[in-house]
């Protein structure tokens, strides 16, 4: 597996009726007691994972994604890549412009003609999504599928009830007394009927929306009556249990059988390995526990699930992981904000921090690490740029370094060209590098050299380092040194005594060789990063 350590969320359950109250420090020091003697395992075949996010939000609406997928598969599995984060496979209300997340039918994959008579979604059809599936586990690729619980959109008929308008900005304030309002929160999904499931959504499954066709003008999120926001979310703007549409009540036993109906029925429909959740910081923090539990004992398997909980702040992301009771991994929120920041500093960045504050510093076997995603990348709504430059070094961060499981970001390893708009409305053209050909040096370099202890030397204002010094399976060394600043040396400890090391990034070309305590002076240039490993025979061949 990609990710061998599915089943320590298990040992993580005796904390759960505790877990509220658990500090990162606390969490840190229970991971220690109980899972210290767990950390050293290497499975029997060591084998190093790479996710890649399958998509960005300016993806080609032709239609032909998924058959992308299935083709680039064979390319991708070769490369190292071992599990694919698909978009969201079902309808959204935007149809063939809908890049996934304006959800309104979940069980249509692209199958019934909505809206306006089209069938397929914004990436292709039902049948191309399977194949595209199908292609990724016959290549040796894990599939791991969106899932958007969090509202709905685009529903078909209004109706009218009693709601409380509270703010946008404090959900705690009420901006008035309950009153009727009229909102489109009737889903009865005719061009699918009963197929698949004859739920029907009605107003009663949803806490909020955010729509009152009866007083259009008053801005405010309309919560219903008997309905609190959960405690359990997010604290931003007060509550962040609304985030838009219609607010799903996961609360309501009938909302909670469907979810957990579709995740089955998912699981049939295509060969799925796990789920990437999408804006749990807006959902109740149990929900998913029930969710994940009634689907593994279904499959009869582990599922790997990674959540997306976008916060720079590690004890709310280490709460969610104990509340989770270690069943779920989370992204690394902060890595990527400390790339942001250190890519956009100059050299000014103090290279000795770029892991503080980190799931991968702290609690690294929870941490899916990415340098850009769909909602970072610019002009979308959590625009954190990390630039063109820096993109290697924080890659070779991700990928060589033994905690975490990093994910590549489809818009880096292609390059994406698109036009959108800005926060200010204007139009902009984005174009973004494509560094494909350096992602698969550090592709080899992950399966090849990244194997063993690893040795630190994050002891520079800009020029950092590690080595990695091998195993039985893997005996060949790595050293890793890379500068947001000047041009830069370092001497690291890489365990191998007397040997020859060269860099395979093809930025320098000369030779480096340790001495007899197996110790060496590895360079970089500046702003740049190069992986130095151990020469061998057949290393000419690898590369």
């Amino acid at each position: 597996m990609s990710h061998p350590f599915h089943d320590l969320r298990k040992r993580f359950e005796s904390i759960s009726n505790e877990q509220t109250g658990y500090t990162t420090c606390k969490l840190r020091e229970w991971i220690e007691d109980h899972l210290g003697h767990v950390l050293a395992i290497k499975p029997d075949a060591e084998f190093n994972g790479t996710m890649m996010q399958g998509f960005h939000w300016y993806s080609d609406g032709d239609g032909q994604h998924w058959n992308r997928l299935a083709a680039d598969a064979p390319a991708l599995a070769a490369a190292g890549i071992s599990g694919i984060w698909f978009p969201p496979a079902t309808k959204g209300f935007g149809g063939v412009n809908d890049v996934g997340y304006g959800i309104y039918d979940l069980f249509d994959l692209g199958e019934f003609p909505y809206p306006n008579g089209q069938v397929r979604t914004k990436y292709g059809t039902r049948e191309e999504f399977i194949l595209a599936a199908e292609s990724c586990r016959n290549h040796g690729i894990e599939v791991y599928a969106d899932v958007v619980f969090n509202h709905k959109m685009g529903g078909e008929f209004q109706e009218e009830y009693e709601a409380i308008p509270v703010s946008f900005s404090n959900r705690n304030q009420e901006l008035g007394p309950p009153r009727m309002i009229r909102s489109y929160t009737g889903f009865d999904f005719p061009a699918r009927g009963n197929q698949y499931s004859t739920m029907k959504w009605r107003w009663q499954h949803f806490s909020a929306v955010d729509y009152n066709s009866l007083d259009p003008g008053f801005k405010a999120i309309w919560r219903k009556v008997d309905k609190p926001f959960n405690a359990e979310v997010d604290w931003e703007n007060g509550n962040y249990d609304f985030l838009m549409g219609c607010d799903l009540d996961v609360d309501h036993p009938e909302v909670r059988g469907e979810l957990v109906h579709w995740g089955k029925w998912m699981l049939e429909a295509a060969p799925i390995a796990g789920f990437r959740l999408d804006a749990i910081k807006h959902i109740e923090g149990d929900f998913f526990n029930d969710w994940l539990d009634q689907l593994e004992a279904y499959a009869g398997r582990n599922l790997f699930c990674v959540g997306e909980y976008w916060t720079t702040k590690l004890d709310t992301l280490s709460w969610y992981i104990g509340n989770t009771g270690g069943r779920m991994h989370l992204f690394d929120a902060p890595l990527q904000n400390n790339f942001h920041h250190a890519s956009r500093s100059g050299g000014a960045f103090d290279m000795r921090t770029i892991l503080n504050g980190t799931l991968m510093k702290e609690f690294p076997l929870y941490a899916v690490t990415l340098v850009e995603n769909h909602d970072t990348q610019p002009l979308q709504a959590l625009e954190a740029v990390v630039e063109a430059w820096f993109k290697p070094l924080a890659y070779a961060i991700i990928l060589l370094r033994s905690e975490g499981y990093p994910c590549i970001f489809t818009a880096d390893y292609y390059g994406a060209n698109y036009t959108g708009k800005g926060r200010d409305g204007q139009d902009y053209s984005i174009s973004l590098t494509r560094h494909k050909a350096i992602i698969d040096i550090l592709l080899l370099a992950r399966r090849m050299f990244a194997h063993g202890p690893q040795h630190s030397y994050l002891d520079h204002f800009n020029c950092i380092g590690w080595t990695r010094v091998g195993t039985a399976q893997h005996p060949h060394a790595l050293a890793v040194i890379l500068s947001d600043g000047p041009a830069g040396t370092k001497w690291m400890d890489v365990g191998k005594p007397l040997a020859s090391f060269q860099d395979i990034t093809g930025h320098l070309h000369h030779i480096i060789h340790s001495n007899a305590d197996g110790w060496a002076e590895f360079h970089c240039n500046g702003g740049s990063v190069s992986v130095w490993v151990e020469q061998h025979e057949g290393l000419s061949e690898l590369l």
